[in-house]
């Protein structure tokens, strides 16, 4: 059953991206991956500083990080260094192993969704940004994202949306700082 949404950003941390680590051994999982976690979901599936939508209004991706099924799903399930890494997850989670099974679970399974989203920023072969480092964890969620609304954007719309993830940042670095309450 999900997790009842509009969720905060702490119950987020607490009851989605902490308990996700536990599903994906082997991946580095500290505060880094917790602050972009956070802000991409506030980002992607946000409105009102909570995580609030598991679905795209007027569009197909899936899930509080949104993920399509021919570009986020499609590339963890083959990626070399995630393949496997998916695999064993869509098992945890009692998903079969193919792209359609797992995107449609997306939308009801947020620990896979988080799941995804995390091996997605672990196939960068670049580093994490460092906590505080908000104008390079917006270069990171561009490249790894590819959201629509930027790239077809114009320098205006680039703007609005490069300030609302910096202020995302801002809240999820506060919240799993602990500085942030439920």
């Amino acid at each position: 059953m999900p997790i009842p949404l509009p969720i905060s950003p702490a119950d987020a941390l607490r009851k989605i991206i902490d308990p996700t680590s536990a599903l994906l051994p082997g991946v580095p999982w500290d505060d880094r991956a917790a602050v972009a976690l956070l802000a991409i979901a506030l980002q992607e599936g946000g409105m009102d500083g909570q995580i609030a939508y598991r679905q795209q209004i007027s569009g197909p991706a899936r899930g509080p990080w949104m993920f399509e099924q021919g570009g986020g799903v499609h590339g963890v399930m083959t990626h070399q260094a995630t393949a496997m890494l998916a695999g064993q997850l869509l098992a945890r989670r009692g998903v079969p192993k193919t792209e359609r099974s797992a995107y449609l679970a997306l939308a009801a399974d947020d620990l896979l969704a988080c799941g995804f989203a995390r091996l997605l920023l672990f196939s960068d072969p670049a580093p994490l940004p460092e906590v505080g480092e908000g104008d390079a964890m917006l270069a990171y969620y561009l490249r790894n994202w590819r959201p629509g609304a930027y790239t077809r954007g114009n320098a205006a719309t680039r703007t609005i949306l490069a300030g609302k993830f910096l202020h995302n940042y801002d809240v999820a670095v506060s919240t799993v700082r602990g500085e942030a309450t439920a």
